[in-house]
C-alpha cells in the first residue's frame, strides 16, 4: 500500500481540506432522564454555548473555521495522517542533479506550514515537523477542484501533505502536493520576529510556539533529551540501577534550601517537596542496592537567577566501596560522555569563552583558594568576619562565637573564588563544619572529602565520601536543628540514623545539576533557556483575569 492510500485510510479524504468527512463517532447517548446532557445537530456536533478567545485569535481566521464548517468539513478532524519524518525525506531526496533514491515516490508528511507564498497557480510553503523543514508545492493543475480552497490556509495551520517528492527549478527539496488535509486551524497567526529582553519574556511564557518560530531552540531540548539518555546508559554499564523515590518528604533534609510546604488531607500532615533524594537514595546503599542513581525533580523555595529555577533536575547517584576520589572519575567521565555525544567533541562555547571538557580535570584545595583570594585562612574568625564586612555580606550578630560563623565563612568564599574558576576544575576538600553528610578526612579532620565541580565560575556538581557513623551523624543533625538556620532542617531525621544504625557500608555520592550541565553542553546563558517551562509570573491576576471575563448572555 502506497503513502497516498495510508493518507486516505487514515483521514477518510483524497482531496480537498477534506474531500469528504469521516463521520464523527458516536460516543454514547447521555442517559435518559439526565437534563444537563448536551444537544446534539444533524451533523453530530455538540451545541455549546459561544466560548470567548484570547486577543491572539484573528477575526478573519475564525471566519475561515465557520466557513470550512459550513462545508461540512472538520477544522479539528479527529485523526491524523501517517507521515515520514521531514528529516528522512530530506536525506533521501538527493539533489537535482543527483536524485536520491526517493525521488519520483508518493510520500505523506505531516507539520506546521509557515508562511505561504501564492503565485497564482502555485503556491510554495515551508513545513516543520520535530525533524526538520521542507519545502510544499501547491498546484492548481494538480489540485483544481481543492484550489479555490487554499485561501482558506494560513501560516501556522497543521497540515498533512501526500505528493512526490522532487526539487524545483532550483533545486530546493519539495513535496509536489496531490492531495492535502487540513489538521488543526491555527487561529492565532504566527510571529513575526522574536527580540529584545521584553519578547524572550513572551518566548518563555509562549513556549509552544517558541519551539517551531525560534531558530535553534528546538534543537537544545533534542540535545537535554540526549544528555539523559546518555547518561542513563552510562551509569547502566557501570551496573546502576535506577530507583525513584519520594517527593513528598517529612522532613526536609538532603540539602541545605528553603522547602515548598504543602498538607496532606488524609494522613493530617504537612509534607515537604523534596530539596533533595539524597537520604532515601543512601537507605537504599544500606538495604544492599549498592548502586543506585535518581534523575530527580527537586523544589526549593528560593530566588530566581540565571542559574537558579525554584524546580529542577538533578542526577544523584551513590555508589558502595567508592569515595569521593571514585566520584571524580564519574563526573569526568558523565561530562566528557556527554559532550562526544551530543555535541560531537569536547570543546564548548559558553558565554562569550571557549571550554574544553576533556579530562583530566585539575584539581584546588578549597583552603588554599580561600587564603589566596583572602590573605587569610578560612578558620581565622576575625579576619574573615572582617573580609566579609568589606565585601558587604551580611554578618549574623553572633557569627563570632557560634556555628553561624561557617555559613559566613562560605559566603566570602562564594564571593570572592567562584567567579574566578573558570573550569573544568575540581575544588577539594571543604571545610568540615559545612559538610553535615560527609566524611571527615582522616589526614586532616578540620576538612571533609568533598569536591564540587566548576565551569564557567559556575557550580556544576558536589559529591562527598559519604558519612556512614550513626553517632556522628545524629550529633550532626542536632547541630543543625539548635542553629535554628531557615535552610537547615527543623528536626533529626531519626528513621535515617536508624537506617545507618544497620550499618552503610563506605560510599561515595555525586550530585549534577542537568540543567547547569545543559546551559554549558549548548551554549545557553541562562537556566532558563533549557528549561521547557520556567517559573514566572502570570501575566494575569486571578482577580484581573475574573474582572476581565465576559458576562454571561442571559
Amino acid at each position: 500500500m502506497n503513502e497516498g492510500s495510508r493518507f486516505a485510510r487514515r483521514t477518510g479524504s483524497t482531496s480537498s481540506l477534506a474531500a469528504t468527512v469521516p463521520p464523527i463517532p458516536d460516543r454514547g447517548h447521555p442517559r435518559e432522564g439526565t437534563s444537563n446532557a448536551p444537544r446534539r445537530d444533524s451533523r453530530a456536533r455538540l451545541l455549546y454555548p459561544p466560548a470567548s478567545m484570547t486577543e491572539l485569535a484573528h477575526k478573519d481566521r475564525l471566519a475561515k473555521v465557520e466557513t470550512i464548517r459550513q462545508a461540512g468539513e472538520d477544522p479539528y478532524p479527529a485523526r491524523g495522517v501517517v507521515a515520514r519524518p521531514i528529516a528522512d525525506l530530506l536525506a533521501a531526496a538527493g539533489t537535482a542533479e543527483k536524485p536520491g533514491p526517493m525521488v519520483g515516490e508518493a510520500v505523506t508528511v505531516a507539520g506546521r506550514m509557515l508562511q505561504p507564498r501564492d503565485f497564482g497557480k502555485l503556491v510554495f510553503a515551508p513545513l516543520v515537523d520535530r525533524t526538520g523543514r521542507i519545502q510544499v508545492g501547491l498546484q492548481r493543475d494538480e489540485l483544481s477542484s481543492w484550489w479555490p480552497k487554499r485561501k482558506l490556509l494560513d501560516g501556522g495551520d497543521l497540515i498533512g501533505v501526500t505528493g512526490r517528492l522532487g526539487h524545483t527549478q532550483k533545486g530546493e527539496t519539495t513535496v509536489w502536493a496531490t492531495e492535502v488535509q487540513l489538521l488543526a486551524k491555527a487561529l492565532a497567526p504566527p510571529p513575526e520576529k522574536w527580540h529584545g529582553l521584553h519578547d524572550k519574556e513572551i518566548r518563555y511564557r509562549r513556549r509552544y510556539v517558541d519551539l517551531w518560530a525560534s531558530e535553534g531552540v528546538k534543537d537544545v531540548f533534542v540535545k537535554r533529551s540526549k544528555v539523559l539518555s546518555v547518561i542513563r546508559r552510562l551509569l547502566e554499564s557501570e551496573g546502576y540501577l535506577e530507583v525513584e523515590t519520594p517527593t513528598l518528604h517529612p522532613i526536609a533534609g538532603g540539602a541545605a534550601a528553603r522547602p515548598f510546604v504543602t498538607h496532606h488531607n488524609a494522613l493530617g500532615m504537612d509534607l515537604y517537596l523534596r530539596i533533595a533524594p539524597e537520604l532515601y537514595l543512601k537507605r537504599l546503599i544500606v538495604g544492599g542496592l549498592e548502586r543506585v542513581f535518581e534523575v530527580s525533580r527537586n523544589f526549593r523555595n528560593e530566588g530566581l537567577s540565571v542559574r537558579h529555577n525554584p524546580e529542577f533536575t538533578m542526577l544523584e547517584l551513590y555508589e558502595a566501596q567508592a569515595d569521593y576520589r571514585r566520584m571524580m572519575e564519574l563526573s569526568e567521565r558523565i561530562v566528557e560522555t556527554c559532550a562526544r555525544e551530543v555535541n560531537g567533541g569536547t570543546k564548548v562555547k559558553f558565554r562569550g569563552k571557549e571550554y574544553d571538557l576533556a579530562t583530566p580535570w585539575p584539581r584546588r584545595s578549597y583552603l588554599e583558594l580561600f587564603r589566596e583570594k583572602n590573605g587569610c585562612e578560612f578558620d581565622d574568625r576575625r579576619k574573615v568576619l572582617s573580609r566579609a564586612k568589606e565585601l558587604g555580606l551580611e554578618i549574623p550578630a553572633e557569627a563570632s562565637t557560634s556555628e553561624a560563623y561557617w555559613k559566613t565563612m562560605n559566603d566570602v568564599f562564594e564571593s570572592t573564588v567562584e567567579d574566578s574558576l573558570a573550569g573544568p576544575l575540581f575544588v577539594v576538600d571543604y571545610p568540615a563544619e559545612i559538610c553535615p553528610l560527609a566524611k571527615q578526612s582522616p589526614l586532616d579532620p578540620r576538612v571533609a572529602e568533598r569536591f564540587e565541580v566548576f565551569i564557567a565560575g559556575m557550580e556544576i556538581g558536589n559529591a562527598f565520601t559519604e558519612l556512614n557513623d550513626p553517632k556522628e551523624q545524629a550529633r550532626r543533625f542536632q547541630e543543625q536543628v539548635a542553629s535554628k538556620d531557615p535552610e537547615a532542617p527543623g528536626e533529626v531525621d531519626w528513621d535515617y540514623v536508624n537506617a545507618l544504625e544497620y550499618g552503610m557500608p563506605p560510599a561515595g555520592g555525586l550530585g549534577i545539576g542537568i540543567d547547569r550541565l545543559v546551559m554549558v553542553l549548548t551554549g545557553q546563558e541562562s537556566i532558563r533557556d533549557v528549561l521547557l517551562f520556567p517559573a514566572m509570573r502570570p501575566e494575569r491576576t486571578p482577580e484581573k483575569a475574573e474582572s476581565e471575563a465576559p458576562t454571561p448572555a442571559p
